[in-house]
């Protein structure tokens, strides 16, 4: 495959491109996604490309919005829309819920959901309490839901696709920060396999298992580590739903010490499935040390950049995580 740098954003916008190419079936609706380009400039100037039938501007009801998104795709369509920020998932949760992922199980297996949400998410641009949460979680809680969270730009790719084609509603969380960030991005279609994690760092002290942005970040603390002779295994989870439990056991069983590094707060979140399944697995048995959950703070994310920074995670924290676990001081 021929290979550029695209950033995160031009990655999504040419998935979607190319699947709008392939697949008549295939459209965009949410809030400012046409003219405007969208609130994170991801959609750009696809509804010049494919018109206003195919790229639509929807109106400020995310329960409406979502409503339409799964009647389209019971006949036949294969919708995916845009949440202007992932917070507004709240007001469509009906639908997301108790509609979309419960629909093929009510209905014997005769009908097929196929649809995408896409949820700009996370912290660090300063919109404060109402648009700035990780609600990832939340999601993967529900059976009937696959949930994705790309780290790079060529996953943004293959991860959206892949998602277009499944059968089930799939939700796309992407991490705002990551808009920008530039990585080698394949020019033909392809999809990566949802449901699979990614190695994005062998080492043989300790396994991280990060999702989204804290992937980055993970990576960062353990080249920095690498001096001081720990070497920290890196995973990029990818899906949150379903979990690659078995790529995940495999790294554990060779370092036994495991951290978990995610966004959203730390209770109930990602980290403490993972914590879980490690618990009731053969992985157990090899752990030298207590799983460690490094997760966003009990609070609100605040409006002060200082004590936004403070209320998730950053590279120093997760170094001294990995540095005390590594050394027994944890």
């Amino acid at each position: 495959m021929s290979a550029r740098e695209l950033s995160y954003a031009q990655a999504i916008q040419e998935a979607l491109a190319q699947a709008m190419d392939a697949d008549p079936s295939v459209f965009l609706m949410g809030e400012d996604i046409g003219v405007y380009g969208g609130a994170f400039q991801v959609t750009g100037d696809l509804v010049h490309r494919y018109g206003e039938d195919r790229v639509m501007d929807a109106p400020i009801s995310e329960l409406g919005q979502a409503g339409i998104a799964v009647g389209a795709a019971l006949a036949g369509c294969r919708p995916v829309l845009e949440f202007q920020f992932s917070d507004f998932a709240t007001l469509a949760m009906e639908q997301i819920v108790n509609q979309a992922a419960k629909l093929r199980f009510m209905l014997g297996g005769k009908v097929n959901v196929p649809l995408v949400m896409r949820f700009p998410a996370g912290s660090g641009t300063g919109a404060a309490a109402q648009h700035s949460q990780s609600l990832d979680a939340w999601l993967a809680h529900v059976p009937g839901l696959k949930v994705v969270q790309p780290a790079t730009p060529a996953d943004a790719k293959g991860l959206l696709l892949a998602a277009i084609d499944d059968p089930d509603p799939v939700m796309v969380f992407e991490h705002k920060l990551l808009y920008k960030m530039k990585g080698s991005v394949p020019e033909e279609p392809y999809r990566l396999p949802i449901g699979k994690a990614h190695v994005a760092r062998e080492g043989r002290d300790v396994t991280v298992v990060a999702t989204s942005i804290m992937v980055h970040k993970s990576l960062d603390a353990a080249e920095a580590l690498a001096a001081e002779g720990i070497d920290a295994e890196v995973i990029d989870l990818r899906t949150l739903r379903p979990i690659d439990t078995a790529t995940i056991i495999a790294s554990v069983k060779k370092t036994t010490r495991l951290v978990c590094v995610y966004e959203g707060v730390k209770t109930l979140g990602i980290g403490a499935e993972i914590s879980a399944r490690i618990a009731e697995s053969e992985a157990f048995e090899y752990l030298d040390a207590p799983v460690l959950r490094l997760g966003g703070v009990e609070a609100p994310i605040p409006y002060s950049p200082q004590l936004e920074k403070a209320a998730v995670p950053q590279v120093p924290d997760i170094i001294e995580a990995l540095r005390n676990l590594a050394t027994g001081r944890a």
